[in-house]
Formats: C-alpha cells, sequence, structure tokens
C-alpha cells in the first residue's frame, strides 16, 4: 500500500469516488481541478496513479498548418472501429484576452466530439513553452489511470521547439508537409530529432516525395562517422539505420528501430492505417527491447524534477524569511554592496543550509 504524500481534502473525496467508478464527468472535473492546481490536487493525483501507467500514448508534433489535428482524428476514428477508447489532449495557443485556449483543434475535432468512447480536452499553453501546457503530462496521466485505452497528444504547433512531447507521450510522430522546406535543413532542428515516426501529410501536393527523399538521406548522414557517438533521443541508434535500411520493420535482434517515413492525406483517409500499423510496429519493438520501461521511467523522472522544482518554487516564494531577504537585497544591490547572484546565494544557503554554497 502506497502511504498518501496528504491528506485528501474532503471536497474531493467525493470527486475521487465518482472517478473510480468511471464517471466521465469526474474525469473532466479532475483535470480542471489539477489544471489550476487547486488546493489538494497533487493529494488527488496519488491517489488515482498508483496503479501506474498503462494507457498507449503517441503524441503528434510539428509546424502550424501540418494538419495535425486531421491526422490525429483519423487516427483517433481508426482506434474507435477497433472498439478502443481513446483519449485526445489538443493544446492550442492561448488567447491573449481571456486567457483560455482558442479550441481550434477542438472545432476541427467536432465529428468525433459527441462519441461517447472518445474523451477530448482542449488545453490552453498558458504562456508555456515547448509545446504543451504547463500539466499537460498530469492531464495524460488522468486519463491513462481513468483506464481509457488509447491516448492521443497534440502541441500547439508552434515551431521546432516542441521538444516537452518526448517526456509526454511513448511514440512521437512528427508531421511535416511538402512546403516545410529542405528536408537536410530540417534535420538539423531539435524538432526533426525526436522522431520515431516521419509523416508527410497533404502528400499528393508537389514535392512529397522529393521531402521523403531528403528526410531519409538526411537520416542516413546523421548516423555516418561524425555523429557515431552521438547519442539519440529515446535510445533511437541511428547510427544502425543505413546498415538495416533494407528492412522498414523491427530489427529486434539488434534492438533497432529504423524510423519509417510516410505519406498520408488525412482529409481522405489515405495512409492513416500505414500511421496505425507503424504506431504499433513501433509499440511492439518497445515492449520486445524494454524500451517501453525505459521510457516511462524517464518519464517518470521528469515528473518527480518537475515536482520538485515546483514545490521549491512555492515554498520559496511563499516564505517570509525569504521575502525579506529579497528586499534586504534589492536594497544592498541598489547601494553596490551586492549583485543578483550573491543575493539568490544568500536566500538558497538560508532555505538549504550550507549545501547550497556547493
Amino acid at each position: 500500500m502506497i502511504e498518501p504524500v496528504a491528506d485528501l481534502p474532503s471536497s474531493l473525496e467525493p470527486l475521487l469516488e465518482r472517478f473510480r467508478e468511471g464517471k466521465v464527468t469526474a474525469l473532466a472535473r479532475a483535470i480542471s481541478v489539477v489544471e489550476n492546481e487547486r488546493t489538494g490536487f497533487q493529494a488527488l493525483l496519488h491517489r488515482v496513479l498508483s496503479a501506474g501507467p498503462r494507457a498507449a500514448r503517441v503524441g503528434f508534433t510539428g509546424p502550424p498548418g501540418a494538419g495535425k489535428s486531421s491526422l490525429l482524428a483519423g487516427m483517433a476514428a481508426a482506434y474507435r472501429r477497433q472498439d478502443e477508447r481513446v483519449g485526445v489532449v489538443a493544446v492550442d495557443p492561448t488567447s491573449p484576452f481571456s486567457g483560455g485556449a482558442l479550441l481550434g483543434d477542438r472545432i476541427r475535432m467536432n465529428d468525433l466530439a459527441t462519441d461517447p468512447g472518445i474523451f477530448i480536452r482542449s488545453m490552453a499553453t498558458r504562456g508555456s513553452l515547448g509545446g504543451l501546457a504547463t500539466t499537460t503530462k498530469e492531464v495524460l496521466d488522468l486519463i491513462d489511470a481513468f483506464g481509457i485505452e488509447r491516448v492521443l497528444v497534440e502541441t500547439v504547433g508552434v515551431g521546432q521547439t516542441e521538444l516537452e512531447i518526448t517526456a509526454a507521450a511513448d511514440t512521437v510522430v512528427v508531421v511535416l508537409v511538402p512546403e516545410s522546406g529542405d528536408g537536410i535543413q530540417a534535420m538539423k532542428a531539435g524538432l526533426m530529432e525526436i522522431a520515431d515516426i516521419f509523416v508527410i501529410n497533404k502528400a499528393d501536393r508537389p514535392g512529397a516525395d522529393r521531402l521523403v527523399k531528403e528526410i531519409r538521406q538526411a537520416m542516413h548522414l546523421r548516423a555516418g562517422s561524425a555523429l557515431k557517438d552521438v547519442p539519440a533521443h529515446h535510445g533511437v541508434d541511428l547510427s544502425r539505420v543505413v546498415a538495416k535500411r533494407r528492412s522498414r520493420d523491427v530489427a529486434l535482434e539488434t534492438g533497432t528501430w529504423t524510423i519509417p517515413v510516410l505519406k498520408t492525406v488525412a482529409q481522405t483517409g489515405e495512409g492513416v492505417d500505414g500511421l496505425l500499423d507503424a504506431v504499433s510496429r513501433h509499440r511492439e519493438w518497445m515492449a520486445e527491447t524494454s524500451e517501453l520501461v525505459l521510457r516511462r521511467r524517464a518519464r517518470a523522472g521528469t515528473r518527480i524534477r518537475d515536482v520538485v522544482d515546483r514545490e521549491l518554487r512555492r515554498v520559496a516564494w511563499k516564505s517570509p524569511s525569504v521575502q525579506a531577504g529579497l528586499e534586504d537585497g534589492l536594497d544592498r544591490i541598489a547601494k553596490g554592496s551586492a549583485t543578483p547572484y550573491s543575493v539568490a546565494g544568500a536566500i538558497l544557503e538560508g532555505l538549504l543550509g550550507s549545501r547550497a554554497s556547493r
């Protein structure tokens, strides 16, 4: 029995009971509690997450206009035809006026919203960088704990800095379009280095075959001797891509996942079945090679660091002694007897003792 981290407020006890009974309204309410970091949200998370992760999580990222929402909707519909429940988290840009999500992704997935087997949640970035909202990972955990088999998450689509998806999903799908530009140049960006699967969407447009070829060539270049000692994302060994080029299937005997480059036309559904197959094969590979265990372990480590960082900030800036030290430090900086670094060091030493100066 896992000991609770804190007492659950009595006001959240009925919510926890309804959540465990499988009430969809309770899932939506629990997400709101977590998103707004209301009193007791960590105790609630602790109680519902004790069973550990179970859902298959797929993340979709890529530049704006690549068709991520349409592709995700096609995937969700396909999973529903297989009688699997699907959770969808779409991260939208924050409105500069209301502070909420613009809900563009939710509108594009409107046809799915009436399906009782699909749960859709739109989230506002609220200024968070990295393509996800601050609490996206916790929301994914809640949907997982609710018992939904498939969880699909789409990043905001802000460009080539959306790297947080690697800490939220088991499989990362990078979606591009023929107009995305030169593949070799794009491979220099971090966004292009996190893919487990590449998808060229809107492949009925001119240039799709050229981009597929360029991305494959770029991966082969990355597998060259100049990068032989550089570890790739998620343990994907790109140096083995050339040797395994003869097969785009799972290479279990070497522990290598050969990254596929697929073409789709999400609006018509063309290529969606191939993407489903690639996601399935990737999950099979992760299970056979223990990669899934490693990724979940890394995800848990990231979560622990996030929680520690958040709690340290909360404890620090709510401390009267820290506030007093800050005000005193500002006075000393104005007099030229201190710098921001010396003041910060004094505050940390007061919080953590002599360890802070090591």
